[in-house]
């Protein structure tokens, strides 16, 4: 019953349908595509494959965003300790030991004794100078510097376009297939995501974003970004090349707390079983990072390489299933949680009492029918102890509930009556392994969607006539 959310991401080099399965029914809630490595027809075989599955698996892809890259580059260039070289964003140039970057106006936005990370922090650079069209470089460590590899520059704010001319089609190409989550990257502001949201919105399409914080911008940002996204990504991979490494766990405590009393769902991802790329089994630090990332309370853990292309995908999935699961027990429910962005006070009162009566009565469950999937995470915010079990009426609210920490989301016909919803539970516990004589809790609406929920029911499931 495991309650924290799986995040795999997929490759198109290894997405048949019978793998997919496996890791469906070892945990997985959610496949990741991403973008950066992937072609449109590339994309399409995975969400094919994935849709082949199972409906309940809701579909993320991940944008390339606001990034830098070297670029041009047949040949690596090496670089010794010491060693002076230079970087521009003119493409035009030619020069020995000159490193281009995808970034235009990279000399304009750099400044001198600013530091520059190659490849995700392998090759250190120091700006020594600054030319008109170029910087002056000098290498902090020896190594090799590739083409199209990552360029960061820590606590620089470089002015980049938000979306590529990639992350356009391939925002298309998810409003085209009706697939659920859009993750975009280096999310600075609410204009990032506002950028997106209008594209969206001009097709009338019902995609959430989710914003991937990998930067110190965005996490001083992050309230504003709050109230115009779906969810929250803390992507730690770039996050601590921006920011000292010794800083991310706060940092990560910090916007999950600031998440879970907005009901937004979010992830933790990044490096979580690196180890098993390569390896059958995860060291001690990677299970602690997973049980970690569980106390805190996060809504979902994500898997890159180690599904992607690492040689133990289905085991890394089992051992973040076993891990999550062993440690949500010890969580208490937190039903005094004070939440912020409350859009309707009456679920939010129900929902808070509904997880309270949890503790104080032998109840196995709670039920809930839901339009918009609020209710149920409202349910999620307050983090208890039982699986909530979200009857939707439309297929993409429930994918969407995919990422919320210990909602089962199903769908199902919307009945007629409140007697008719009621009818139906029965068939659905019990099929999930309930008995007859086991105590339930349910939270209804009698009303229309409009108004939310507007009654709570506690009962044996025997008693459901």
């Amino acid at each position: 019953m495991k309650r924290t959310k799986i995040v795999a991401t997929i490759s198109d080099k290894r997405c048949e349908i019978g793998f997919l399965r496996e890791l469906y029914e070892a945990g997985m809630n959610v496949v990741r595509l991403n973008t950066a490595h992937q072609t449109l027809d590339e994309a399409m075989k995975v969400v094919r494959n994935v849709r082949a599955v199972s409906d309940q698996i809701a579909l993320l892809i991940d944008t390339k965003g606001p990034e830098v890259r070297t670029c041009d580059i047949v040949v690596p260039v090496r670089v010794g300790k010491g060693e002076i070289i230079f970087m521009t964003g003119d493409r035009t140039l030619v020069a020995e030991k000159l490193i281009h970057v995808s970034y235009e106006h990279f000399v304009r936005d750099v400044q001198i004794g600013d530091k520059i990370l190659v490849d995700d922090g392998d090759v250190e650079l120091i700006v020594r100078d600054k030319k008109e069209n170029c910087l002056e470089l000098e290498a902090s460590n020896p190594g090799e510097i590739k083409d199209k590899k990552s360029i960061n520059v820590p606590g620089v704010n470089m002015h980049l376009e938000s979306l590529s001319d990639k992350d356009r089609k391939f925002i298309q190409f998810a409003m085209d297939n009706k697939l659920d989550f859009i993750a975009h990257s280096f999310v600075r502001n609410k204009q990032d995501v506002m950028e997106i949201q209008q594209i969206l919105d001009e097709q009338h399409s019902n995609i959430k974003i989710i914003a991937k914080i990998e930067n110190q911008e965005g996490v001083n940002h992050i309230d504003e970004i709050l109230d115009h996204v779906y969810g929250v990504m803390v992507a730690r991979g770039d996050l601590a090349i921006e920011i000292d490494a010794e800083k991310i766990p706060l940092i990560q405590r910090y916007i999950v707390n600031k998440c879970i009393e907005s009901k937004k769902p979010v992830i933790i991802a990044t490096q979580m079983l690196h180890t098993m790329i390569d390896h059958p089994r995860p060291t001690r630090a990677e299970v602690s990072d997973i049980a970690n990332a569980v106390f805190s309370g996060t809504d979902a853990i994500m898997l890159s390489g180690e599904t992607a292309y690492g040689d133990y995908p289905l085991e890394a999935v089992k051992v973040m299933s076993r891990v999550a699961e062993a440690n949500e027990s010890i969580l208490p429910p937190d039903a005094n949680r004070n939440l912020v962005r409350i859009n309707n006070e009456i679920t939010a009162a129900l929902a808070r009492v509904a997880v309270r009566m949890t503790t104080m009565l032998p109840i196995k469950a709670i039920v809930v029918d839901t339009n918009s999937g609020r209710t149920a995470r409202y349910l999620s915010a307050f983090r208890g102890g039982l699986p909530v079990y979200a009857r939707c009426y439309d297929e993409h609210v429930m994918r969407e509930l995919a990422l919320s920490f210990g909602v089962r989301p199903y769908f199902s016909v919307k009945p007629h009556s409140r007697d008719e919803f009621m009818r139906d539970i029965p068939q659905v516990l019990l099929q999930n392994g309930y008995q007859p004589e086991d105590q339930i809790l349910v939270i209804g609406g009698s009303f229309g969607h409009v108004r939310g929920a507007s009654f709570l029911e506690v009962c044996k499931i025997s008693d459901i006539k």
